[in-house]
């Protein structure tokens, strides 16, 4: 199985939001192994890109110092999050010889060409161009429009041809010298370098947050496609966005959380890893306050201590066995998947699990439950804890 996940812009620290994004992903990954899949999974780095350029010159850093920063934060809060990672993360500066050998590929095929020095991808030549976003191509310009930067801001189109080969310009901080001349891939064609030199020419399932909707994901489709002459994925997830006190997450409103910063302030990671996962579904947008944190926190640690209630061995264990309390440890793992195969639905599987420890509770009552019950139910909830990464 074949996954890629599209990681950070390492231009600057990714905030929580980022991180709900990458927690489906690695709730993803960690139920396809859960179900009995090898996965092969692929996260990148964005180094090299418009953003991380004007970053670093504004505020007088070298490229590498302020990428390599981010991205220390980004292992230290992966880690402090329990989100596995693959053990080589491939970035853009380490994937510029695929790039090149990608666009010289589609410039031979006619889907590329140079522009005044840059190289073009022709939209209008991929006959299902935009199809993931379904992008209603009766409103493309029949004149030649050309977008040279890496990215544009908001959830619109650029309805014209995408830039994949910046050329070299006197004073340029970032450039290669290539068999294409000196200059640097564009974001547009770093996904797909990166994507064929690690999992090859077509993948399972391609992840990331909802605003690749809008130009990114088609355009790693077209590139792919063109490139190869084959379908690229078979699955497209996106997770949509987290808002805070129902605003959008930015700078001007001072409102961006970092795990490290919530960390210090004595949130628990455990507590936010529940909270961005298991409170609402992945394709929902979901708010976040400290107060809303604080209650799932609390949500988090009564199932907690009941499961430890259930599980915990006690000196005059009863040897009976009630069939009731059978039923309702094997249901855990039935109802858990269940959900799971319905979209991930990780939410709905911690309310079905919650839901069945408080019926055994009610039925230990009647009847204690045995050693072995209490050791299978222990081995059940582990194994579903596999992919929640909050139990124990």
């Amino acid at each position: 199985m074949k996954v890629f996940t599209c990681g950070p812009s390492i231009y600057r620290r990714p905030h929580i939001g980022n991180y709900r994004t990458f927690l489906y992903e690695d709730v993803l990954v960690r139920y396809l192994t859960y179900v009995g899949y090898r996965v092969k999974r692929v996260i990148n780095f964005t180094d090299v890109e418009d953003k991380s350029i004007s970053e670093a010159i504004e505020t007088h850093q070298k490229m590498e110092a302020l990428t390599d920063s981010v991205a220390e934060h980004f292992f230290s809060e992966t880690k402090l999050l329990r989100i596995k990672l693959p053990a080589r993360i491939p970035t853009s500066a380490t994937s510029v010889r695929q790039a090149v050998k990608v666009i010289r590929e589609l410039i031979r095929k006619g889907y590329a060409y140079w522009h005044d020095g840059d190289v073009f991808f022709d939209a209008k030549k991929k006959k299902d161009f935009g199809k993931l976003f379904r992008l209603d191509m009766s409103r493309w310009p029949d004149h030649k429009v050309r977008f040279k930067h890496d990215t544009y801001n908001g959830n619109r189109w650029n309805l014209g041809d995408f830039v994949l080969w910046h050329g070299y310009h006197e004073g340029d901080i970032a450039f290669w010298d290539t068999e294409i001349g000196r200059g640097r891939p564009s974001w547009n064609i770093q996904d797909p370098a990166m994507i064929t030199e690690s999992l090859g020419l077509q993948v399972d399932i391609n992840c990331g947050g909802i605003d690749n909707i809008y130009r990114h994901h088609d355009y790693n489709i077209a590139v792919m496609e063109a490139y190869s002459g084959k379908p690229y994925a078979n699955y497209y997830l996106h997770g949509e966005h987290l808002i805070v006190d129902g605003k959008k997450m930015s700078k001007s409103h001072g409102n961006i959380f970092y795990p490290d910063e919530l960390a210090a302030a004595g949130v628990r990671p455990e507590h936010l890893r529940f909270f961005l996962t298991s409170v609402r579904h992945y394709r929902k947008r979901l708010n976040f306050t400290m107060e809303r944190l604080r209650k799932s926190a609390e949500e988090l640690d009564a199932f907690k201590a009941l499961a430890v209630e259930l599980t915990r061995a006690e000196r005059a264990a009863s040897s009976a066995r009630s069939q009731a309390a059978d039923r309702l440890i094997a249901a855990i793992a039935t109802d858990f998947e269940a959900c799971m195969n319905d979209d991930l639905s990780l939410a709905a599987a911690f309310k079905a699990t919650r839901a069945t420890l408080k019926k055994l509770k009610e039925e230990s009552h009647r009847e204690p439950l045995s050693a072995a019950q209490r050791a299978r139910l222990r081995r059940s909830l582990e194994r579903i804890d596999s992919v929640f990464a909050v139990i124990f």
